[in-house]
């Protein structure tokens, strides 16, 4: 185990957690850094009523590197809906809710549930504070939070992000596991509320700028209403380093398989795919590959996913040692390219 790459996603809600779930049968030492901004649905209800931290991101990821075959992991998922009180809420977040109290901390309660599910690899909250991400709009107005941030968004446009408090701490495994990394993965997921929130705690965008790890990103395959309506990849990126100075990458992964290009609205807002055919986009090399949910186009497909992420890393790592093969990564960068070769006795 010790000679594996130790691979963390950064990241949080739906996105993170496909990434989680392609990635968690590949022989990894795999780590997720979850955003702990959620405000919405059953994690906002509990946090508001009870005071506690919002469970559902790390609730998702805990189930997405869980054995997906058992019955205990999809009663860990399942959601009640119906009963005053209790409609709306998932069992798992409950579940962590009460492991908290029994053990005295939600970063133990996330330990115990990890036990219970016997999941492959770590989930480890961004930061163990209380904290909510704050929305400055074009219009001089305020949006808070992961639920109005959306509806305000779209309705005035966001100018920049802002994490309350400012001075809130991070988890120091966060900042551990970071620092240790040979490869950083940051994204897919929503943009503003889920990727960004996390390299605004200062110790954990501190440590991403310090560590010499290979840093992917993985541009979401379709924009989001409210939060990244007429983006770019181009601007993804650049939207992520106006809120964090000096933060790049060493490669952008994007979609190359346009599916859908609709005015439906889904439950993440308008479908509208994106690509680039730039070879470079602010000076980092782009691979493009098919990684689209066909059924679900504004998703990334888990197993597609997983096999072209994989490929990029087993295409450029080829000693043995982990520390060899991150050397090897950084001295030859993986070229742009508009596919990715697959491995020997792949089809």
């Amino acid at each position: 185990m010790t000679d594996r790459l130790k691979v963390v996603a950064l990241g949080g809600g739906t996105g993170l957690a496909t990434l989680l779930r392609a990635l968690k049968h590949h022989p990894i030492n795999l780590a997720a850094v979850v955003t702990m901004t959620d405000n919405g649905a059953s994690s906002g209800r509990l946090s508001r009523e009870l005071g506690t931290l919002p469970p559902g991101d790390v609730r998702k990821c805990l189930a997405a590197l869980a054995n997906d075959e058992t019955l205990l992991t999809q009663l860990f998922d399942y959601r009640f809906n119906r009963g005053r009180g209790i409609n709306g809420h998932s069992l798992g977040n409950l579940l962590l809710l009460a492991l908290a109290d029994i053990t005295g901390s939600f970063d133990n309660a996330v330990e115990a549930c990890s036990k219970i599910l016997s999941i492959k690899g770590q989930v480890i909250p961004s930061t163990l504070d209380h904290v909510s991400i704050v929305a400055e709009l074009a219009n001089g107005q305020r949006a808070l939070g992961e639920v109005d941030i959306p509806v305000m968004g779209h309705r005035f446009g966001i100018d920049h992000l802002e994490l309350l408090p400012e001075e809130a701490k991070a988890n120091p495994n966060a900042v551990r596991f970071i620092d240790s990394a040979d490869l950083i993965i940051v994204g897919p997921g929503s943009l503003l509320t889920s990727v960004i929130p996390n390299f605004l705690i200062k110790e954990i965008g501190q440590a991403y700028s310090r560590s010499k790890a290979f840093k992917l990103f993985i541009c979401n395959v379709s924009t989001e209403r409210g939060e990244t309506e007429n983006f770019s990849v181009d601007d993804h990126i650049r939207t992520i380093q106006q809120h964090v100075h000096k933060l790049t990458f060493d490669a952008v992964l994007v979609n190359d398989n346009i599916v859908s290009l609709s005015d439906q609205e889904g439950k993440l807002g308008s479908i509208r795919n994106i690509t680039t055919d730039q070879e470079m986009i602010r000076g980092i090399p782009v691979i493009r590959a098919d990684v689209i949910d066909e059924q679900r186009p504004l998703y990334h497909d888990p197993k597609k996913l997983a096999e072209v992420v994989w490929r990029i890393i087993a295409q450029s790592l080829t000693e043995s040692n982990a520390e060899e093969k991150l050397s090897h990564f950084k001295r030859k960068p993986r070229r742009p390219t508009n596919h990715v070769e697959p491995l020997v006795g792949e089809s």
